[in-house]
């Protein structure tokens, strides 16, 4: 069990988990999910953590067949403009390690964007805190638990 499984079965949160085997020389963690679990990329979504001019850690989930835009990230948070975080203070303010940052069972709390691209869908993927594990959910329900503002952050 990961902290991002145990709050979703702490809420008694409707959600599915889904394992494979990572390979550690994948070059894209989120692009293996999709391909070791047979998914359309576009369901299946990363967490990625960008810092703001004042140094706050913000938390975006993109799908991975795309990209964060960061603009458009400074722009959802308020900010004057982002750029991605220092992979240390990524991991201690998650703590999770890279490639299997979840945004959910955080150690801090962390403001929070989905790209609106998940709104539609009706499940999407995400990781379950750790390489190799990923956690379907309705993207409803991952805003909630995360107390996530959906926002147009990704580019193709």
């Amino acid at each position: 069990m990961t902290p991002a499984l145990d709050l979703l079965k702490k809420a008694r949160a409707e959600h599915h988990v889904h394992s494979y085997e990572h390979d550690p020389k994948a070059a894209s963690y989120g692009l293996e999910a999709a391909e070791k679990l047979g998914l359309n990329p576009e369901q299946v979504f990363k967490t990625l953590l960008a810092s703001s001019e004042k140094g706050e850690l913000l938390v975006a989930v993109v799908p991975v067949a795309g990209t964060l835009d960061l603009k458009s990230l400074a722009h959802a948070a308020g900010v004057k403009k982002c750029e991605m975080a220092d992979p240390a203070a990524a991991q201690r303010a998650t703590g999770y390690l890279l490639g299997g940052i979840s945004p959910l069972g955080q150690k801090k709390r962390l403001r929070t964007f989905i790209d609106q691209t998940a709104q539609p869908l009706t499940t999407i993927f995400v990781s379950a805190g750790r390489r190799g594990l990923e956690v379907e959910l309705a993207p409803a329900l991952l805003a909630e638990h995360t107390r996530a503002t959906f926002a147009d952050i990704g580019r193709p």
